[in-house]
């Protein structure tokens, strides 16, 4: 965390630096940035998607379920990337709307979860 922090902080002192001079190589150098932290991400994702597998082991769920989880945070990092390099650069519409699209995409991967978690309810309540 340390490293990608000072890299960030170099990045952004030089994109401001460079800013001044020409505006657009102050958005080709946080864009850059971005995409190497993002890179970075996704590979501290790895340690995340193991500690799920070791509890799918422990646990006996499905793995639609697992695999949705997975599916709502990569959402939510991409999410908040693109929204982050739109605002940075001046575009706040399309990163609200970005945003917007982003909260529909993870309600609409999470319709078979919820949908199950109704479906066990209304079992639980006829059954009693």
């Amino acid at each position: 965390m340390l490293q990608i922090s000072i890299f960030a902080v170099v990045a952004v002192l030089l994109a401001v630096q460079l800013k001044s001079v020409k505006p657009e190589y102050g958005i080709y150098i946080s864009f850059a940035a971005g995409v190497i932290i993002i890179f970075y991400g996704i590979k501290k994702l790895e340690t995340v998607v193991d500690t799920i597998t070791v509890i799918q082991s422990y646990i006996p769920l499905d793995t639609v379920y697992m695999g949705t989880l997975i599916k709502m945070i990569g959402i939510t990092y991409l999410t908040e990337f693109a929204s982050g390099i739109c605002r940075d650069t001046g575009y706040q519409s399309v990163a609200g709307q970005i945003e917007t699209f982003g909260k529909l995409s993870i309600l609409a991967v999470s319709m078979p979860v919820v949908t199950s978690l109704l479906e066990t309810v209304r079992n639980l309540l006829v059954s009693t």
